[in-house]
């Protein structure tokens, strides 16, 4: 008995391609009538792109009246005058000496990610910490907010698009069309956290949906990464890619993928369905919290092996939310520093600050707050003390630099931002 008992004969993916090419497949033609509504993937592409067209963006919050438009100006104004600190200065201040005397294994960056930006203007104080204290801005932002929300809220969905294009960051969208929004049956807070372990979902029609909502934010407002939390919209990503429309996504924390085989067989599907340029729409892959170092280089090893490496970020939270996810106290740094100093494409994910400065606090970050509506935020006096947490994790991002910083490790923050 041995591995070549694992070969995939040619009749079997005859077989799969026989199903998928089947005019008849009632599965795919439901996605084809979709993608239909809005036209060809040229189209829809070209769309995409009109509507993330900075300029575009900017008359368009001009024109609603929007008072993010002057914040977005000032931040433009303070990246071209060199406001915010660079990369060498920050190593000097870290290390008190040349940093052009040391080594830094620029091979190996590790992104810089914070969750979640939940309004425009926590960006904002943000900025303007990092340029007070010269500290360093993410390269990559997760957003958990409602997206109609976001629409209605004085243009903040298209501020933080256009925010991204000026500091040079990417970002992830989190779609409206899960199982939290109602449609999952078992889901109803703590009285139902059994129906949380087969995952949030994305029961019966909403992964048609949630296709549906992706084209919608995709070709009306430029969004082309979003959180992906199911299977079945896993696998509705990779076909939408094979047709040609230029959408991504990133794996959820959420789908709970905690050891080198559910990484395999995620990153198989990516490698099957890739394009003929060997590109995925997978370009993030957030493991589960439980996952330690050993099963974070073991999946960084099967992601080489598969040709993926340049290809798929491997995301790990450092830090999570102080309460309603995970035992505390969580700091996950020095797994990081393990992996960082052998692989690329690591993304060191913030979601809360470190835990013995959340538990100084009045309020400490909660995931449950990323479910709050804006207006009962304001309510309850709770937007400054959310804000607050957010900076709590920028805190935490910037002790990650340093850490990375002191162990001769680069890192990758907002590129606009940030020269070398």
């Amino acid at each position: 008995m041995g591995s070549d008992m694992f070969r995939i004969g040619k009749e079997t993916l005859e077989d799969i391609n026989r199903f998928l090419l089947d005019p008849g497949n009632t599965d795919v033609q439901a996605l084809l009538r979709v993608v239909a509504k809005y036209g060809t993937p040229a189209e829809i592409n070209a769309r995409a792109m009109e509507a993330r067209s900075l300029p575009n963006i900017m008359q368009r919050l001009g024109g609603m009246g929007s008072p993010y438009l002057k914040d977005l100006e000032w931040l433009a104004a303070e990246r071209d005058r060199g406001a915010f600190t660079t990369i060498s200065q920050y190593r000097k201040k870290i290390l008190g000496d040349d940093p052009g005397a040391r080594t830094f294994s620029e091979s190996t960056s590790v992104t810089l990610e914070i969750s979640a930006l939940q309004y425009f203007p926590f960006l904002i104080a943000e900025a303007k910490q990092a340029i007070d204290r010269g500290e360093i801005m993410p390269g990559r932002y997760i957003r958990v907010r409602k997206m109609k929300e976001q629409e209605r809220d004085q243009g903040d969905i298209l501020a933080v698009a256009a925010a991204m294009q000026i500091i040079g960051a990417s970002y992830v969208e989190t779609l409206d069309t899960k199982g939290t929004d109602g449609s999952n049956v078992h889901l109803g807070g703590p009285a139902t956290i059994t129906g949380y372990f087969g995952g949030i979902g994305q029961p019966n029609g909403h992964a048609l949906a949630w296709v549906d909502e992706l084209l919608h934010y995709y070709t009306n407002y430029g969004i082309n990464e979003v959180l992906n939390i199911n299977s079945g919209t896993v696998l509705l990503g990779y076909l939408l890619y094979r047709l040609g429309v230029d959408v991504r996504f990133k794996i959820s924390v959420f789908m709970g993928n905690d050891n080198p085989y559910t990484v395999l067989w995620m990153l198989m599907m990516a490698k099957m369905f890739a394009r003929e340029d060997g590109s995925t729409p997978l370009i993030g892959f957030n493991l589960s919290n439980s996952v330690d170092a050993a099963t974070l280089i073991a999946s960084a090893e099967i992601r080489k092996q598969l040709g993926l490496e340049d290809k798929v970020r491997i995301e790990h939270h450092i830090t999570e939310t102080y309460k309603s996810i995970v035992r505390q106290p969580y700091n996950r740094r020095d797994d990081l520093l393990k992996v960082a100093s052998l692989y690329p494409n690591i993304s060191a994910k913030h979601e809360g600050g470190d835990p013995e400065v959340e538990e100084t606090m009045d309020h400490p970050s909660d995931i449950l707050d990323y479910f709050r509506d804006k207006e009962e935020v304001i309510a309850s006096g709770d937007m400054e003390n959310l804000q607050n947490n957010y900076l709590g994790k920028h805190n935490a991002t910037n002790r990650t630099a340093e850490v990375l910083t002191r162990e001769g490790l680069s890192f990758i923050a907002a590129s606009r931002l940030h020269s070398r």
